[in-house]
């Protein structure tokens, strides 16, 4: 397990932001933020239910910090740990345990993955069932989805509403929220049914950061896992910080296989059992596919492999980066240019693989039960 703490440039990223929250040329925190944060006060007390999404890899430092200033009964809050495939499983484990032991009702998931998406939705029924037993009256439950930006609150919306209205029969055209890797993207509470007999309601809300943000070290991590706009501290930057993690855990170490003293290619080969008329659909350009990545972390485990500097120390860890980049040019087909915007290319693939679990499962906070 890795955490974001102790590195020098993620300190320096973290203040970045830190700085960057209190500029107003920014415009961290505009009008249409401070609209959505009125319209979900409102509501708040009204909804039968609030499921705060959290980053399944951050559970601390992607707290919804607006919650704060409401006195919620235990049972109508419930944690929701999103992205949990993006996470250590060990990790996650501890820190479903961390909220039971404190007396939240949590629940890990992963919102792309339709069997996980099914068993959350039947959790969430046995839910209205028990509030209507405990003496509710309405035809209707709502439950109000809210989070930080980029936390996967529409696409868990959209999962839970597309199983929801299959499982009822449901015909007609299917409503969905806006979803984007953008942060900031989703502008309005949208409603979306999730459930019949009774009638089950999610309201979608927009991603929401308080005006300032104080802490460095959360700062760190909200950037690395894109709560923050990358143009904020920048590509480059955020997967220089990325791979100080991955270099100092110890993930790499299952990629050995992948060296070149393996036969790769028959080992892919029979791995992933990939027709030849599959091949052919794949791109050499394209970071995402399967050969790419694994070139991607054969490189990795080699250039760790054979560092003979000191990996807790910042400036060796810097120059194992610089020559990380330089063999990633190669690996991900970045073509002869001028070095920077080489460098730049690199990053904004590496920082997509890691942020996609394509690079391993990481999670950037230890949980102290």
């Amino acid at each position: 397990m890795t955490t974001a703490k102790s590195w020098k440039i993620g300190r320096e990223i973290g203040d970045a932001v830190v700085k960057a929250s209190s500029n107003p040329n920014r415009r961290w925190y505009g009008p249409h933020m401070a609209a959505s944060v009125r319209a979900i006060s409102e509501r708040i007390p009204l909804v039968d239910f609030v499921l705060e999404i959290r980053d399944a890899r951050i559970p601390l430092s992607s707290e919804y910090e607006l919650l704060r200033k409401f006195s919620l009964f235990p049972s109508k809050r419930i944690v929701v740990l999103n992205k949990m495939e993006l996470a250590d499983p060990l990790e996650l484990k501890k820190w479903m345990a961390y909220f039971q032991g404190r007396n939240y009702l949590s629940y890990a998931v992963n919102s792309h993955n339709k069997e996980c998406v099914k068993n959350f939705l039947n959790f969430l029924q046995s839910q209205v069932r028990e509030l209507h037993k405990s003496g509710h009256s309405g035809h209707t439950t709502t439950m109000m989805l809210l989070g930080i930006p980029n936390v996967g609150k529409s696409a868990l919306a959209n999962s839970l509403h597309q199983i929801g209205r299959i499982s009822a029969a449901e015909k007609g055209k299917l409503k969905h929220t806006t979803v984007s890797s953008q942060p900031g993207d989703t502008k309005d509470i949208m409603s979306l049914k999730i459930g019949s007999h009774p009638n089950v309601y999610v309201l979608d809300t927009p991603g929401v950061l308080p005006p300032k943000l104080l802490d460095a070290e959360i700062c760190s991590k909200l950037a690395l896992t894109g709560a923050i706009p990358d143009d904020i501290i920048g590509e480059k930057e955020l997967a220089r910080f990325c791979l100080t993690l991955l270099n100092s855990s110890h993930e790499y170490k299952k990629w050995a296989k992948l060296s070149k003293s393996q036969d790769v290619t028959g080992s892919l080969s029979n791995e992933n059992s990939t027709s030849s008329a599959q091949r052919k659909r794949q791109y050499p350009t394209d970071h995402t596919q399967d050969f790419i990545v694994y070139d991607v972390r054969r490189v990795l485990y080699e250039t760790i492999s054979a560092f003979d500097g000191n990996l807790e120390d910042d400036i060796s860890m810097g120059e194992l980066i610089e020559t990380q980049f330089a063999a990633l040019r190669t690996v991900l087909r970045v073509t002869e240019e001028a070095s920077e915007f080489a460098d730049l290319r690199v990053a904004s693939k590496i920082l997509n693989l890691y942020r996609t679990g394509r690079l391993g499962h990481y999670t950037l906070e230890h949980a102290s039960c």
